[in-house]
């Protein structure tokens, strides 16, 4: 990893965690140079005392930056976009119209697609995992609701090459992990039926700091 300064940054979390391979892309996207510390979900260790004291709600990841703890990925990687961004190729936008649609977009990744993502990724790939079969009502549903919300997603894509303008930006990125995870399943055939939509994945999940985001889960096994 680069060196961006001296600065101390630790990233807190789960490589099996969405928000935390959030920060984690948003992280390379900046070239930042930090540490890694994992912590233990399946033993709780988000609940203790240690971790509590970084958060007091007891959920990856945590974001230190010089002595300051941040959690919720979001607002760190907000925070991030806006402290270390890379002259000409920002994720954020300067001007505060701009940047509301950027915000628009955000939100709509947090209240519709995140939520009905981790649905499905709940039953095609946890359960699988568990050797528990998913409930085909539960992905009939998760499905149907998936696919109003990525002809939202097309029909935007027609008229910008990104969800809030031709630049990409933390309203795309937002986005990686959970795409990541559908494309493994059978769910992959509502994004790939969409051809602008599909284009955009492939060109998000090609992104150089995603790639390292997860060469680390595979280097790791998660």
């Amino acid at each position: 990893m680069a060196m961006k300064n001296s600065t101390t940054r630790k990233l807190y979390g789960s490589l099996n965690s969405p928000p935390t391979l959030k920060v984690m892309a948003c992280l390379f996207e900046h070239d930042l140079d930090f540490e890694f510390v994992p912590i233990d979900l399946q033993a709780g260790e988000h609940k203790k005392k240690p971790f509590l004291s970084m958060n007091p709600f007891g959920q990856v990841p945590v974001y230190e930056e010089g002595g300051v703890y941040q959690f919720e990925s979001r607002a760190i990687i907000r925070s991030m976009a806006h402290q270390h961004a890379k002259k000409g190729e920002e994720l954020i936008c300067w001007d505060s119209r701009e940047q509301a649609v950027v915000a628009n977009w955000i939100d709509v990744e947090d209240h519709h697609f995140e939520p009905t993502a981790s649905k499905l990724i709940s039953e095609l790939v946890l359960k699988p995992k568990k050797g528990l079969t998913p409930d085909e009502e539960t992905v009939a549903v998760g499905e149907a609701k998936m696919a109003k919300i990525l002809d939202v997603y097309e029909a935007r894509l027609s008229k910008f090459k990104h969800l809030a303008s031709d630049k990409y930006s933390i309203a795309d990125m937002l986005h990686l992990p959970n795409i990541q995870a559908l494309m493994g399943t059978r769910a992959k055939k509502l994004f790939e039926s969409r051809p602008r939509l599909s284009a955009w994945c492939a060109e998000i999940l090609a992104r150089p700091a995603w790639v390292k985001v997860v060469q680390m889960q595979q280097k790791a096994g998660a």
